[in-house]
């Protein structure tokens, strides 16, 4: 079952179209040193990896409570090779983005989003989550916006977008308003709602990180992109509210993000659990690092990652917004240990290694700040900073309901006869895997005696559906969902049912 959206216009759009909007958003004009830009545009990928490195050992590790002082957390200059050669996995923040840059770098900044969710669909590094799902997605004939949108997505919320948006404010310094139009096609890929705008605030964060030098106009000019009725623009909105009553204690902040903004509605591994890699209570970490970071960035690269929960993509993010405010000269040399070892390395499935995306993203940039109106020499940029024209509406998935009940099965229930389920709500999630990965099994879905879908699952872990089944438009009331194995060798199996009223 596959929900449709205004298909024929999102494919007909093109990027170039609205550079000449951009134009009439214009606010100021600003001229910087060209090693100024070159400068920045590494600090900002600098600082991605480095706060990515430093938060790996913690990732998740921490649900629902910070990390506490006492804890240390390690970093040498070892840290980023042994990442490097023993999980590159943890990189998906930054090969994520890669993989669309690449695209915009062979294809020219006009490229379809397509090229896009098919470069990284197709791409052999591993993927989770909301990305995963897109992935499945694309792969399957669904492609964006489709496949981000939350019935056919039921992780559209969680972070993925969020934590690989930089690269749409690093190729779009000074210019917002293009950066919105980007981020909202890239968005939804695999995103929808607050898990596009996760990403929408953080490439904006960038765009302004070029030329602002306080890092809190940085934070609240990002917000003017954000409808101001979704989600997301009001928990940012809190923690600045908040970091303005509390200065000088962020964990005090934080219990207040806990109490309003902890509830996880749509993921369907983190509904009723403390796990939470929803994009807006990890996008309110990300801000309480900057906030109380203060523009030191040691500290802010700390208290991003003992925030807990998603604790290596939300200091990636805010080291990579600070450092690209701060310039790669300016980030302290301990936050550079490491580097050295890594910086020529492609990464995972990657065309590119730091030092060619820093070239890469200085052409990017270059064209895109002179088709914004400004110019280039050798010498200096003049960039027409634009004020961004947030979207009229904010759009939201998983409107009324909420996750009531978890079923864990005591023992996986193995597909060889129709697996049942029966229960009183409004919408299901059924997950589970095959248990081979060479394993195909074909599967046809039916709620209340009625045939629903019928999908193909693969136990590859690259071609893997996540979840397995899911249907989001029910009736409120009694409901009986039958999952029927119709060929295939691969044994799947059912772990959980998640239930919504």
């Amino acid at each position: 079952m596959v929900f449709s959206s205004a298909k024929a216009r999102f494919n007909s759009f093109c990027f170039l179209s609205f550079f000449v909007l951009c134009g009439a958003l214009q606010a100021a004009v600003v001229t910087v040193d060209a090693d100024v830009i070159r400068d920045k545009i590494k600090g900002g990928w600098v600082g991605q990896v480095a706060g990515c490195t430093y938060g790996g050992p913690t990732e998740f590790g921490w649900l629902g409570t910070w990390i506490q002082d006492y804890v240390p957390i390690r970093w040498d200059e070892n840290l980023m090779i042994e990442y490097y050669e023993n999980s590159p996995g943890l990189y998906d923040d930054i090969y994520m983005d890669l993989a669309f840059l690449a695209v915009l770098d062979k294809k020219g900044v006009d490229a379809p989003v397509s090229e896009m969710a098919l470069k990284y669909a197709n791409a052999g590094f591993r993927l989770w989550h909301a990305n995963q799902a897109g992935r499945w997605n694309i792969l399957n004939g669904i492609m964006p916006p489709e496949s981000g949108h939350w019935k056919n997505n039921p992780h559209a919320d969680d972070i993925d977008f969020q934590i690989e948006s930089d690269f749409i404010g690093l190729i779009n310094p000074g210019m917002p308003a293009t950066a919105l139009e980007y981020a909202l096609k890239v968005g939804h890929i695999m995103n929808y709602g607050d898990g596009v705008y996760g990403g929408v605030f953080v490439s904006a964060m960038y765009t302004h990180a070029f030329v602002e030098n306080d890092i809190v106009t940085v934070v609240q000019k990002a917000l003017q992109s954000l409808p101001a009725q979704s989600k997301y623009h009001q928990c940012i909105s809190d923690v600045l509210a908040w970091w303005n009553q509390w200065p000088d204690d962020w964990k005090r902040t934080w219990f207040e993000v806990q109490k309003k903004w902890s509830a996880d509605v749509g993921c369907p591994h983190g509904a009723l659990h403390p796990f939470n890699i929803d994009a807006t209570i990890n996008g309110a970490y990300i801000v309480i690092g900057l906030l109380y970071g203060g523009g030191d960035f040691g500290r802010t690269v700390d208290i991003a990652t003992r925030c807990g929960q998603d604790s290596d993509c939300n200091p990636s993010n805010a080291a990579g917004v600070l450092g690209t405010m701060l310039g790669f000269e300016k980030i302290p040399q301990r936050w550079k240990l490491g580097l050295d070892k890594v910086e020529h390395l492609k990464f995972s499935y990657s065309d590119y290694s730091l030092k060619d995306v820093y070239e890469v993203n200085y052409r990017l940039a270059e064209e895109l700040v002179k088709r914004g109106g400004g110019s280039v020499d050798q010498l200096t940029w003049t960039i027409n900073v634009q004020q961004p024209e947030a979207p009229a509406e904010a759009e939201a998935g998983f409107e009324g309901l909420y996750p009531v009940r978890k079923v864990n099965l005591r023992q996986a229930h193995e597909i060889g006869k129709p697996f049942t389920t029966t229960f009183n709500g409004r919408a299901f999630v059924i997950d589970g895997r095959m248990t081979d990965d060479r394993g195909v099994a074909r599967c046809e879905v039916l709620v209340d005696g009625r045939p629903t879908e019928t999908v193909t699952l693969k136990g590859d872990y690259h071609d893997r559906r996540t979840p397995l089944f899911w249907n989001f438009d029910l009736d409120d009331g009694e409901h009986t969902v039958e999952v029927r194995k119709l060929g295939g060798n691969g044994v799947l199996r059912i772990n959980t049912v998640l239930i919504y009223h």
